[in-house]
């Protein structure tokens, strides 16, 4: 897995590309929860949960049908009072739903694991992209503090930050174009 941070990283990027420039800091903190939240399920790991079953590591909380249900639940709790299916309803869902959904397409770049269940609870099939560039953090907090974390962060850096940092960048660029 990517670390949380570098999810949270991601999410914000997205976040600043689908903006109107006028957006609260809930937005983006809604944002990088869903991008965390789905490795709520490495709790299991240290309960006993098998990693390959449906709610082990990489399984239903990393499938896209956990990011429809977080992302519609994510508007009920932080922005009820848009008017569902409205353009700015629809608009911020996306950006709830990718940034959940691009935490498992993100960790089915990373050098380890089982593979992501993109497709659970219809499947509980796990997959890795070809491309693999992402170096794997293990689930836990050790891996950070060691030549092994410095190894890991300067992957995330390159393929998830640089990138993240471009696509905000361009976004903003945009965004202030617009305005003026």
């Amino acid at each position: 897995m990517a670390t949380i941070v570098s999810h949270a990283v991601v999410a914000l990027a997205i976040g600043k590309a689908l903006s109107t420039g006028k957006e609260a800091r809930k937005y983006y903190l809604a944002g990088a929860l869903c991008a965390i939240m789905p490795d709520a399920d490495a709790v299991g790991y240290w309960l006993g949960v098998p990693y390959n079953s449906l709610f082990g590591h990489r399984g239903f909380t990393h499938s896209f049908f956990f990011a429809v249900l977080l992302a519609t639940i994510m508007m009920t709790i932080f922005f009820a009072k848009n008017k569902f299916m409205s353009g700015a309803y629809l608009r911020i869902w996306c950006y709830f739903f990718l940034a959940t959904a691009m935490h498992p397409v993100v960790d089915a770049m990373t050098s380890g694991g089982l593979g992501v269940a993109f497709f659970s609870p219809f499947s509980n099939h796990r997959y890795f992209f070809p491309f693999r560039p992402i170096r794997v953090c293990s689930i836990g907090f050790g891996d950070l503090f060691s030549h092994r974390g410095v190894v890991i962060f300067a992957s995330e850096f390159l393929w998830l930050w640089v990138p993240a940092g471009v696509v905000a960048g361009i976004a903003s660029l945009l965004t202030k174009k617009n305005v003026n």
